[in-house]
Formats: structure tokens, C-alpha cells, sequence
């Protein structure tokens, strides 16, 4: 089969988790598809990119967003209802270009990522089409309208209200439509939203294993991309409000913030007790250093990858219920439940006390999802209507 899949961004390298979805999707489509990779780019694109996604498909072609367009688009944007993302990612050149390939190619499928690259396909009626929503978005930019600083918080309530409409409006224009997870499912204003394949993210349980050789430097880590707004929201909750409950008991407590693109709000929370590393070259080093894993979300949506990744290297994880409704996973059983700084605060404290349930709670962990999310099992799901 060859499919035509299309995405908002160079998936790689994977600090991202829209890059990280598509990238292991992409792996799994081509050991029995032919793949024609199409990428949007509003950043220069580095060669490594190109020779890793080449690896995996021979077909890989970058579209490079020209800035001044995207800054009359963003202008224009005012004057329309479409969502500011899909304006930022659309360009008339790159339509063009994309309707010429499509012709030409002849695919089988159209894999489009993401509401914000829809418009460049919607309208080739002629080819079976999936749409992969990922995450509900608007739901994503109405829980972030709570935190947003007040000169953002018109900009970002109006995206969530166009955003609502546009996952409305775009359903009917694909054949086929997948998301996250089953709480982002029910978040999509569309009769049909039942017929939303969920296909969940994956993780390589062969590379996520834990290293028990090296020594624990760290009491508390967060991982993530650190330009993220829900990132930074639950890197300033950690520091500020959650760890000096945590140094209450435990005076000599250390947290680790770990990942891509530390903002200038993060990187301030440095100090004796807590290191931001930025980008770390094996996020694994992240985890091997670390006993407990926390993620205090407040916002954003989808299903955090950064869960996967802990609970794989053996961590005992402490989330709030926005972030584990999205895996299934059992409050005591794999993970721990927690939603107040208090609550958090006080089983993380409960588990650094106690080596035996550390032990056990990461054993638990590791089994659930290796047995759960399998990226050829997820890819197998996506694309199992395609065949009918």
C-alpha cells in the first residue's frame, strides 16, 4: 500500500511528542507500506534529520515555512474562524506542491497528523483519508486559559473556541479518524465522535530499561519539553509549591528537571535543590539517576509520554488524574493518583521512606506498559480499517 502521510513538523529529533508519535508510526507503516513522508518545517532542518528519517524511508520531502508568510498569515488570521495553528501552518505554495504530489503519487491512503495540516488535503475526495486529532486540542487551550497570563488569555480563549469548531468541521471531510485516548475521544464536539479509532502511543521497552548500577542522584524528576506551557506549569508547581512541603521532611531532597528547550521560567527555578539539565543526548541518564518520577499537571492533553517512558525505566510515578485517566492506569496498582500539592507531596515522601514499595510500584510499572503499548501493535490498530 503506499500512503501519503503528512505532518506539522521534522520528526526528529524527539523532543516533542507530536514528532515522537509520528516518528515511530512512520517506522512501524513502512516494514509493510511504502511511506511518502511530508513534512512542514517553520525552523531550519538539520541534516541528521533528514538521514534518520531516510533510514526508515527512502521518500522524505521538507516543505521550509517562509517566516514572512506566517506572519501575514498569523494578521490574517484575525479575520477568519479558523484556528491561529492552522493558519501559521498553511502556505499556498506548499498546497500546491502537496496537491501536485498527491496526483502524482496515487496513494492508496492520506495520513494527515494533526487538525493544524488538514486543510492542505481535506478536499481530495478521491483517496481514503485518516486524520489523527492526537489530543483534543481545544480542550487543551480551555484548561491553559485558567493559568495564561492576562494579556494572553483573549488570544488563547479564542483558539480554544475556533479550535472546538474546526474538530467539528474537519471531521466529515475524512474517511477514518484516530486520537489518543479515550478521554480526548469524548472531548471532540461531533455526533460521530465514537467512530474516533483510539490508538495510543506507544514505547520501546528494549531501550527504556532501567540500569540498576547507577547511583541515585536525584529524589524527584520531571521530564519533558520545557517550552511546553503545561511543561512549565508543572515544572513551576514542583519547585515552588510541591518540593518545599517535600524538604519539610526530607531536608536534603534533590529534584532533576530534564528535557528540551528549558525556558527562562524554568531555568530560574534552579537552585541547591533542583537541577534543570536542558537537553539531555540519552534521556534514559534522566531516569537512571532518579527514585520517583512526578508529573503534577495541571493542563494540556493527549496522553504524556513521559509517563511511559518513567513507568518502562522502573519509576514509581505520582500524577494527577488529567495525566493517568489518558494511560488506565490504576491509582495504587501501577501509579500513583494524587491532585493537591499536599496529596503529592505526601506520596512522594511516603515512597522515599519505603526502598520495598519503590521496588515494587517500578516492577508494576514496567509491566503494564511494555504489556500495553507496543508501537507495531498501536500501528496495527491505525490501520486495520484502511485494508476494508
Amino acid at each position: 500500500m503506499k500512503v501519503f502521510m503528512l505532518v506539522s513538523r521534522v520528526p526528529w529529533p524527539l523532543e516533542k511528542g507530536d514528532k515522537l508519535r509520528a516518528y515511530h508510526q512512520l517506522r512501524c507503516l513502512a516494514k509493510h507500506h511504502e511511506v511518502h513522508l511530508y513534512c512542514l518545517s517553520d525552523v531550519a532542518v538539520q541534516a541528521e534529520a533528514i538521514r534518520q528519517l531516510k533510514l526508515i524511508t527512502p521518500h522524505v520531502h521538507v516543505f521550509r515555512l517562509n517566516p514572512l508568510l506566517i506572519a501575514l498569515r498569523m494578521v490574517l488570521a484575525f479575520f477568519s474562524s479558523k484556528p491561529f495553528q492552522v493558519h501559521y501552518f498553511y502556505q499556498h505554495w506548499v498546497a500546491r506542491k502537496i496537491g501536485r504530489a498527491i496526483e502524482a503519487l496515487q496513494p492508496d491512503h492520506i495520513y494527515c497528523q494533526l487538525v493544524r495540516c488538514s486543510e492542505y488535503v481535506k478536499h481530495f475526495h478521491s483517496y481514503k483519508k485518516t486524520i489523527d486529532y492526537m489530543d483534543a486540542l481545544s480542550a487543551g487551550q480551555q484548561r491553559r486559559l485558567l493559568r495564561a497570563p492576562w494579556f494572553m488569555k483573549p488570544f488563547v480563549r479564542e483558539e480554544a473556541k475556533r479550535l472546538r469548531g474546526y474538530e467539528h468541521l474537519i471531521f466529515d471531510y475524512f474517511e477514518y479518524h484516530s486520537i489518543i485516548s479515550r478521554q480526548d475521544q469524548q472531548l471532540i464536539y461531533h455526533p460521530g465522535r465514537e467512530r474516533i479509532q483510539i490508538i495510543p502511543n506507544g514505547i520501546d521497552a528494549d531501550f527504556f530499561s532501567a540500569d540498576g548500577s547507577i547511583v541515585k542522584k536525584y529524589d524527584v524528576v520531571f521530564t519533558g519539553n520545557m517550552s511546553y506551557p503545561p511543561n512549565v506549569e508543572g515544572a513551576q508547581r514542583l519547585v515552588n509549591d510541591i518540593l518545599p512541603l517535600i524538604l519539610k521532611v526530607k531536608p536534603d531532597a534533590r529534584v532533576l528537571i530534564a528535557g528540551a528547550n528549558p525556558s527562562n521560567t524554568v531555568r530560574a527555578l534552579a537552585s541547591s535543590h533542583v537541577e534543570v539539565s536542558g537537553w539531555l543526548d540519552d534521556i534514559r541518564d534522566a531516569y537512571n539517576e532518579s527514585v520517583i518520577f512526578v508529573a503534577p499537571m495541571l493542563s494540556g492533553s493527549g496522553m504524556q509520554n513521559k509517563l511511559l517512558e518513567a513507568m518502562c525505566m522502573q519509576l514509581p510515578c505520582v500524577t494527577t488524574t488529567l495525566a493517568a485517566n489518558a494511560l488506565g492506569a490504576k491509582h495504587g496498582a501501577e501509579l500513583f493518583i494524587a491532585d493537591s500539592d499536599e496529596e503529592i507531596s505526601k506520596q512522594v515522601v511516603e515512597l522515599l521512606a519505603n526502598a520495598e514499595l519503590v521496588k515494587s510500584m517500578g516492577a508494576s510499572a514496567r509491566e503494564f506498559v511494555a504489556q500495553g503499548f507496543q508501537w507495531d501493535a498501536t500501528v496495527k490498530l491505525l490501520t486495520s480499517p484502511w485494508h476494508a
